[in-house]
């Protein structure tokens, strides 16, 4: 199994994930709060050195793209920019909700994310026969008493919106959610596992075609794009 490197900084925990160990994968996450700067390098040094990976082992880099924290997001694209830049391996970026749903023990996901500013970030997906998740609602960033409210019922809600908003939440999907896991956030776990394949394939990308998915601006935008204006 190669060894592909996933990390996630979208929220207040720092999560990654290291695949082609003795384990198979080895996951690791922590809640960092604000320092992410301060902690990812180190934990990844960590992390390779408590597998016996070494860097130029490292076959290519996975990472949460957003939404999420605005800060989080451009450190972890950062690291994983550097890191992709300086083993010559190929980069790609995986949606923070996507991974949520990835977490769902049924077949329907609605997933929201604490967006602040009284906000959050919701997609809805659906597992289909081979397993893989369909959108059945686009992301969007929206009031709590504003999220889309999908057509069918039985819904498994998941993230921190559901915490952070509850009642807002509950009052708009009325009816429509089964079960809810406001705990589960964004984790390299499954960055990992929905990358992996994509690199197999080889369809990752240069690191300096990484995106960041910025739902407020509702574009993504590549690193020349995201650079300060003279």
């Amino acid at each position: 199994m190669p060894h592909y490197l996933a990390l996630d900084t979208s929220t207040e925990h720092l999560s990654l994930a290291l695949s082609g160990t003795a384990e198979g994968v080895t996951v690791r996450d922590w809640h960092v709060g604000q320092r992410h700067a301060e902690l990812t390098l180190p934990a990844i040094e960590t992390l390779l050195a408590e597998t016996g990976v070494a860097r130029k082992d490292i076959a290519g880099i996975a990472f949460g793209m957003g939404p999420g924290s605005f800060t989080g997001l451009r450190i972890g694209c950062g690291i994983a920019q550097g890191l992709a830049f300086g083993l010559g391996v190929p980069i790609l970026g995986v949606s923070t909700l996507l991974a949520l749903a990835g977490q769902c023990p049924d077949d329907l996901a609605y997933v929201c994310l604490d967006a602040r500013m009284n906000q959050v970030y919701c997609a809805a997906y659906q597992r289909g026969t081979d397993g893989q998740w369909q959108e059945i609602i686009a992301a969007v960033v929206c009031d709590p008493d504003a999220v889309p409210i999908p057509e069918q019922a039985g819904w498994t809600a998941l993230g921190s919106g559901f915490a952070a908003y509850v009642d807002a939440l509950n009052a708009r999907l009325a009816g429509k959610i089964n079960r809810t896991i406001a705990e589960r956030f964004p984790h390299a776990r499954e960055i990992l596992k929905l990358a992996a394949p994509q690199f197999d394939a080889g369809k990752g990308m240069p690191a300096d075609q990484a995106e960041l998915l910025y739902l407020r601006d509702k574009v993504a935008l590549k690193t020349h794009e995201r650079a300060p204006k003279p």
